[in-house]
């Protein structure tokens, strides 16, 4: 069972080959419709959000499990919020707050893609942001 009890692992064996193996089993909750910025609509894809976030982790100190809960919270967020729809731009800001808080290289990263800084001066703003927020640690 995971941490948030929505997941379950369940052990279990061919009946052809006596192979045993492991499955999990996730409760399907019903997501909304991801609004792009063509204004084409999509069904909320975890695995997009991950390969996304895995590449701003990459080679940084970030564990698989830590992202998987972070797609865990983001996918969480998006079923309590009750909506039919979300806007792609609301997803990626998600994906940016938390993944903020669990490693600011792979934030910067995955930010200069999304945001899409025009020039350095955007990205040194980016990171002025960043370093003033670390020495003046007020609350979002």
């Amino acid at each position: 069972m995971s941490t948030a009890g929505d997941l379950t692992r369940r052990r279990r064996e061919c009946e052809k080959c006596a192979r045993r193996f492991t499955t999990y089993e996730r409760v399907e909750d019903t997501l909304p419709l991801v609004v792009k910025k063509d204004m084409r609509r999509e069904p909320f894809d975890r695995q997009k959000l991950l390969a996304g976030v895995r590449k701003a982790c990459d080679k940084r100190a970030v564990g698989h499990e830590a992202l998987e809960e972070l797609a865990n919270t983001i996918e969480r967020e998006l079923v309590e919020s009750g909506e039919r729809e979300v806007t792609a731009e609301e997803v990626g800001e998600k994906v940016m707050t938390h993944l903020r808080a669990l490693d600011e290289v792979a934030y910067v990263r995955f930010a200069s893609v999304y945001r899409s800084f025009r020039d350095i001066a955007e990205f040194q703003a980016e990171l002025d942001r960043i370093t003033k927020d670390r020495q003046d640690p007020e609350p979002r």
